[in-house]
């Protein structure tokens, strides 16, 4: 008996393991475009009913298994329709998917992706084809003037210079109004950790932008979460909107490699009209003023270079059925236009997925790693009456040589024409040396367990790592105040270190016929910590070395020591959203984020952020029949937070100092977040087989608990004593993006997409006292503030003396004597647009992109203070001043008023692209070629240098916005690219 039981228990299992066997038959095939037939690359092919299924490898090549049963598949793409396909008795199944619906795109949400069309919030989505090309330094370069509502400006136009992205307007009265950005689902802690010099009479320089560490070649996909409802579920970081950017994976199947190079040349955009050397003679005759050097030198093009650009970019990509990797490798050399100035780039960046227990479970790992070294001109934002290189270069007597005879350089010692204060801008740059070299890392690892086939659990574990170490100096033989003869030279350090702990529970289910749930619950710890110090000294016996390298030898009494270290911060949430599709016609999301803040006060440690979302796919319901393929409509409301001041700004603070300790900052324990709440309405449609489609949107946006911090009398010193302010700032608007194909043919293709943002802005309900910002620099000026934040007025109004012209002396004259300031412009813009357009016949295409900003105000610091008539005679002077019918007085004082005040409107031309896709050469694939132009024109009627510049500075921690003093010019540019695959 037992020796039959085993026989028949052996038969049974071979019996079983043969019929599993033979019971599965092996389909292949080719998924390519519908109207191009080219291979799509990583397809989904999918069992259906079964979560079996595999990607297509780079030829858009499959293999699958197909168990007894089973007779249908289920390919999808992002971009284009999913498709079923039958089986029956093939082996060979070839499918060819159409372009879908563009809200069919997977787009990526807090904690999670969503169809486009599943979508309740207001949500953006940019993909690689759509980003800006040219020389990109930093992400958001990429997404300019591409999303409605979305305003990004340039602060400085120096390489890898900090930007200002503004998300349906400007949301704070203070600093740290930028978004939330998040990589690869790991929240940055938002500030730079290049570390910063002593600042001298040349100012001080501006930060880096704390997104350089990014490769943009590495960026697969940003979306830009605008309204609360789809930003709640980030809680109180989420009040000024979240920038999400996806890099880019790997894909099962054979090794691909990818290599690209670029080549560029940078020149400045627009020149500031001085005049030259005769013009300056003939003013002289006609004021009857000494000053004639003999020469005719242009002291501005002497600090500007070509500069050349070169990138690198080479990555690796693969993979089996259980995992895929890709490893990245950058380099980039960005030369600046102003000489001395530049940034390298290295980057090196490793995304690799596993799946473990045939695919119960897996582990996705993702890292960043960059070293940027940056070399810094003295341009400064808020020098005083010394300047900084450009406004002295500006400056400068153009009838006077820049070096003598015998090779010095120019200056009062050697030239009666110089005067004592004018530097001259070549010794400047062969005297200032300041090197910047910020590491960073940004990695995170993220095991995942699927539960059920229904419930996944998920652990992140994300760390960013920054340090900076930045040195150099003003050696002593240049005429800078208190460094002439003396020589100042600085070190220092900083080091930045944020990380995350995230547990997220996912659940999908179809709970009924036709309804469809998605859960999603979560915990979440993040700490953050910042320190770093500076040594510095004046006064060294040899002027011109390199005295970062001999800090000893330095006046004992001149040297000065600082260190810092921020309270370390942290934030634990609770966070949690629900999803329910009815039959793809209605849409319910709600979503609720509790956030616990150190930052917060010891009465306010918690904050509840809710947010509710619905949307009607009409087109599914009651409009099936009509001309639309797509119409949607939907409705959100929801609170987010801005939790961005200084941690420990609710506790009783002291700082350790030479002399002991002294009290920073008063304790306040009701001290909170910043509230916003957002109502936002949308329609996303598409018609005509989806050759319009567009979103239109209107929101408003009310913020409350405004964060301030005055300085306060304890009684005893001023100090800092942080509080939430009565009054909000109310943002409304209306949003326009449309898509349209105008041209669809085997051979051709042209499209054009617009996006349109109408906006506007509010202080309501204050009833303190005004609160003053928009600081001024430069001769005769430093001190004097222009922007208020005033009950019933946009945020940084300008509040002047009203310049009513020339009296018969030349001196200006103002409404009421300039006793009174009026309400004379608004730097926030009212309209946003943006515009590109692309034509593609058979492998060659051009590309076309422009952005713009209309009814703004911007404020001429640069013509106020750096080239006023008062400086004929010794300095030079804006050629516009000669054109006034009244001769203005040599005498006239310098003074702040709406002379400076013009119209900031404007229209560029951001990038031009001409491509040609060469195909396959022998071993070597999808080779192309491009030339790009970027900032190749401007129409505006603003004066400076760019309408699109701006120097932001801090006035007790309040920026102002739309005031231009001497910043580093912006570049245009012509960029050569070659890529290719093998």
């Amino acid at each position: 008996m037992k020796k039959l039981f085993t026989f028949c228990f052996t038969l049974a299992l071979v019996t079983l393991i043969s019929t599993v066997g033979f019971s599965q038959k092996t389909i292949t095939g080719v998924v390519t475009d519908a109207d191009n037939n080219e291979p799509l690359i990583g397809a989904n092919v999918l069992i259906k009913g079964l979560s079996t299924g595999t990607i297509t490898d780079i030829d858009g090549s499959y293999s699958l298994d197909l168990p007894a049963g089973s007779d249908m598949l289920v390919v999808s793409y992002a971009g284009y329709t999913d498709q079923e396909v039958a089986v029956g008795g093939q082996s060979v199944v070839n499918i060819a998917l159409s372009a879908g619906a563009l809200l069919d795109e997977i787009v990526v949400v807090g904690y999670g992706t969503v169809r486009k069309r599943d979508v309740t919030g207001s949500v953006a989505s940019l993909k690689e084809e759509d980003f800006n090309k040219g020389i990109v330094v930093n992400p958001d370069q990429l997404i300019q003037g591409r999303v409605p509502g979305v305003n990004v400006t340039n602060n400085s136009g120096q390489p890898g210079g900090e930007a200002t992205v503004k998300i349906r307007g400007n949301n704070s009265i203070r600093a740290g109004a930028n978004p939330l950005y998040v990589i690869d689902g790991v929240p940055l802690d938002g500030r730079s950790a290049r570390a910063a010099l002593l600042q001298s009479d040349l100012g001080s320089i501006p930060s880096s932008n704390p997104l350089n560490f990014i490769n943009p070649a590495d960026i697969q996909s940003i979306e830009i979460l605008k309204d609360a409802s789809s930003a709640a579920i980030y809680g109180s970081r989420g009040a000024n909107g979240v920038v999400l950017v996806t890099t880019k994976k790997g894909r099962s199947g054979e090794t691909t490699v990818d290599f690209g190079v670029s080549l560029g040349t940078s020149s400045l955009l627009k020149k500031y009209d001085v005049l030259d050397g005769d013009e300056y003679r003939s003013a002289l005759s006609q004021y009857g003023l000494s000053g004639d050097g003999g020469s005719n030198v242009d002291a501005f093009d002497e600090i500007l270079q070509s500069a050349l650009t070169t990138n690198y970019a080479l990555s690796f990509g693969g993979g089996t059925d259980n995992s895929s990797y890709r490893l990245s490798m950058g380099y980039s050399d960005q030369e600046g236009i102003v000489k001395e100035t530049g940034i390298k780039k290295y980057n090196v960046a490793l995304n690799s997925s596993f799946d473990l227990l045939d695919d119960a479970a897996g582990i996705d790992f993702q890292m960043i790693t960059n070293h940027a070294t940056e070399q810094i001109a003295p341009v400064s934002s808020n020098a005083g009456f010394t300047g900084n290189i450009v406004g002295q270069a500006l400056q400068w007597n153009p009838t006077v040589p820049l070096m003598t005879s015998d090779g010095a350089f120019t200056k009062a010692d050697n030239n009666p024409l110089v005067g004592e204060t004018t530097i001259n801008p070549l010794e400047l740059l062969a005297a200032y040396d300041e090197t910047a070299n910020t590491t960073t890392l940004l990695g995170s690892i993220s095991p995942y367990y699927n539960i059920t086939d229904k419930l996944q659990y998920r652990y992140r574990y994300g760390i960013n790592y920054s340090t900076g170490r930045t040195r150099g100096g003003i050696r002593g033989f240049v005429n800078v105040q208190n460094v002439e003869d003396r020589g100042l030279a600085g070190v220092s350090n900083t080091t930045l270190v944020s990380q995350l702990h995230s547990h997220t529970l996912n659940y999908t289910d179809d709970i009924a016929q036709g309804v469809s749930m998605t859960l999603l619950g979560g915990y979440e710890y993040q700490k953050f910590d910042f320190k770093g110090y500076v040594a510095g000294a004046l006064g060294f016996t040899v002027q011109d070395f390199d005295n970062t390298n001999a800090l000893q030898n330095s006046d004992p009494g001149s040297r000065v020591m600082f260190s810092f270290a921020d309270p370390v911060s942290e934030l634990q949430s609770y966070f949690g959203r629900a999803n329910f599709n009815i039959n793809d016609k209605y849409l319910f999301t709600a979503t609720v984020r509790a956030d616990g803040s150190s930052k917060f006060g010891d009465n306010n440690r918690y904050g509840i952020f809710p947010s509710a979302a619905f949307a009607w796919n009409l087109h599914n319901d009651i409009m099936s029949d009509g001309p639309f393929d797509e119409f949607k409509v939907r409705l959100g409301w929801g609170q987010t937070g801005n939790q961005e001041f200084p941690a420990g700004a609710a506790q009783e603070r002291y700082e350790l100092v030479e002399q002991g300790s002294q009290q920073e900052n008063a304790p306040n324990p009701d001290l909170k977040w910043e509230t916003s709440t957002t109502m936002n309405l949308g329609i996303d449609f598409a018609i005509f087989d989806y050759a319009l489609a567009g979103t239109i949107e209107y929101f408003t946006r009310s913020t409350e608990d405004l964060l301030l911090d005055p300085f306060v009398s304890e009684p005893g010193p001023a100090v800092r004593a942080w509080r939430n302010i009565d009054g909000k700032v109310v943002n409304s608007g209306v949003e326009l993006g449309l898509t349209g194909f105008i041209m669809d043919t085997d051979n051709q293709q042209l499209s054009i997409t617009a996006n349109i943002a109408m906006l506007n802005n509010e202080f309501k309900d204050y009833s303190g006292a005004p609160i003053q910002t928009g600081d001024l620099f430069g001769q005769g000026i430093s001190g004097t503030f222009i922007q208020t934040h005033k009950e019933g007025f946009p945020l940084n109004t300008y509040f002047v003396r009203e310049y009513t012209g020339l009296d018969e002396s030349g001196n200006s004259t103002y409404t009421d004597d300039g006793n009174t300031f009026y309400e004379l412009g608004d730097p926030n813009a009212s309209m946003i647009l943006g515009l590109s357009a692309n034509y593609s016949m058979n492998d060659f295409s051009v590309g076309l992109n422009f952005n713009g900003a209309f009814g703004h105000e911007l404020y001429n610091n640069t013509a106020n203070t750096v080239i006023p008539i008062g400086n004929l005679g010794t300095r030079n002077i804006d050629a516009a001043l000669l054109d006034s019918p009244t001769q203005e007085s040599v005498a006239n004082p310098i003074t702040a008023s709406s002379r400076y005040i013009e119209d900031g409107s404007f229209i560029k031309l951001a990038n031009a692209t001409v491509g040609y896709n060469i195909g396959d050469v022998g071993k070597f694939s999808n080779i192309n070629v491009t030339l790009t132009g970027q900032n190749l024109f401007v129409i505006t009627d603003y004066t400076g240098f760019d309408p699109e510049v701006n120097t932001v500075n801090l006035r007790n921690g309040v920026p102002s916005q739309g005031i231009e003093y001497i910043p580093y010019p912006s570049a245009k540019s012509f960029i050569l690219s070659v890529g290719v695959s093998f």
